[in-house]
């Protein structure tokens, strides 16, 4: 369906307003958000995308308003599953709590100027070799499959190729100014791992883009809500990671609920591209006539598998376990390096998180565990422990604090 220039025009418009305004009042001034204010603005740019998503239904009906929702939902599922691999960076770049709204920000923004253009070129494709359909789903059933192995506690835990190539090109300072993404050492102006940590987010989900634009080709290949869908998708993420960020170790089993969702667009793809056939080798290249499955029941699956993965990853005792060993490990590290958390009232919430995860880990069965703990994590929280105690004898006593 023909979209006319207008409404490309007010959502291009929507997108850039929403852009700027995330950057002027909350990534200008660098905070590291409370929970209340993660919820809110989370809940607010979802709000925006479902109006924008009922606009849409009521201007083009609703078939096109079930494939903006299905390619929204999809898209936003699997943005949460990149989340764990920003919780990586972060760590990898030692990124200050306060810097990394900023950070993501940017990222983001480098990620859909490339997913754009992935788009446009994803369209030419399809419009001119039908064929596109049988590849574009091959890929998703690969990644389904890859995404069903096994998953250990370190399976977000290693360096990507992005942020390793970012580190070896970029020459950085080994120090953060703040957020400046600049700074002055001897008189001459050096980068600061600030751009190596926002090229590392931006790079890194441009990757994960090679599976998320034909997953919701597989849903419909009108570009404007392909474009609009996956825009929207990614406004907010930068919220949702600061909600989500000491849930994302309990969802132990999203990755299996996304190998089926894309599993499940990846066989949509390949009926579609027999129904169209053109491929000489197949069926003397004439259409193969097999059934479609509407975007409609492709909705309700994807709704479905989502919400029975998150339930049943919210319910299950391996996922507490999980939860917890991972915040207790992270926490730890964050309260031990002065070089992600130097404030100290930040460096106390963190401590106050990293207790509330050992409250968590003293109540579940050992079993559990045993599954997710590494034989240094007692060890780390021991020296923690020991810090704070030193830290909290010298506030006490008014002796100024090591650093």
């Amino acid at each position: 369906m023909a979209v006319p220039l207008p409404a490309w025009l007010g959502a291009l418009a929507l997108i850039v307003a929403l852009l700027l305004f995330d950057f002027l009042f909350h990534v200008r001034t660098p905070h590291s958000p409370s929970l209340r204010e993660s919820a809110v603005w989370s809940a607010a740019y979802v709000g925006v995308a479902v109006a924008f998503g009922f606009a849409v239904w009521g201007w083009g009906g609703s078939e096109m308003g079930v494939e903006y929702f299905a390619g929204y939902i999809t898209e936003k599922a699997l943005s949460v599953d990149n989340l764990f691999v920003f919780l990586v960076i972060f760590t990898a770049f030692r990124v200050p709590a306060a810097a990394q709204q900023k950070v993501l920000l940017v990222g983001i923004v480098i990620s859909l100027a490339a997913r754009t253009g992935f788009i446009f070129l994803g369209a030419t494709l399809i419009n001119r070799f039908a064929w596109v359909f049988y590849i574009f789903g091959a890929v998703l059933l690969v990644t389904a499959g890859n995404m069903l192995r096994s998953e250990g506690e370190d399976e977000h835990a290693g360096d990507g190729v992005v942020a390793r190539l970012t580190r070896k090109v970029l020459h950085t300072t080994d120090f953060y100014d703040g957020d400046a993404m600049t700074t002055t050492v001897g008189g001459r102006r050096r980068l600061t791992p600030m751009v190596s940590a926002m090229i590392a987010i931006g790079g890194t989900d441009v990757l994960f883009a090679l599976d998320s634009i034909p997953a919701i080709f597989g849903l419909t290949q009108t570009v404007f809500l392909v474009f609009t869908a996956t825009a929207f998708s990614l406004l907010g993420l930068r919220q949702l990671f600061f909600l989500l960020e000491g849930l994302l170790d309990r969802l132990i089993y999203l990755s299996f609920g996304l190998a089926v969702v894309l599993g499940f667009i990846g066989v949509k793809l390949i009926l579609h591209a027999l129904h169209h056939n053109g491929v000489p080798f197949i069926n003397d290249g004439d259409p193969v006539p097999v059934s479609e499955i509407s975007t409609v029941w492709s909705l309700v699956v994807i709704v479905a598998v989502l919400v029975v993965t998150v339930t049943v990853s919210l319910w299950s005792p391996a996922g507490r376990a999980q939860t917890a060993v991972g915040g207790a490990r992270r926490y730890a590290e964050r309260y031990l390096d002065l070089g992600y958390e130097a404030d100290q009232a930040v460096r106390e919430k963190t401590y106050a998180r990293l207790l509330a995860a050992e409250r968590v880990l003293a109540g579940l069965p050992e079993k559990y565990v045993h599954r997710f703990r590494a034989d240094d994590l007692a060890r780390l929280l021991d020296r923690a422990h020991v810090v704070h105690e030193d830290r909290m004898a010298r506030i006490r006593a008014g002796r100024p604090l090591r650093m």
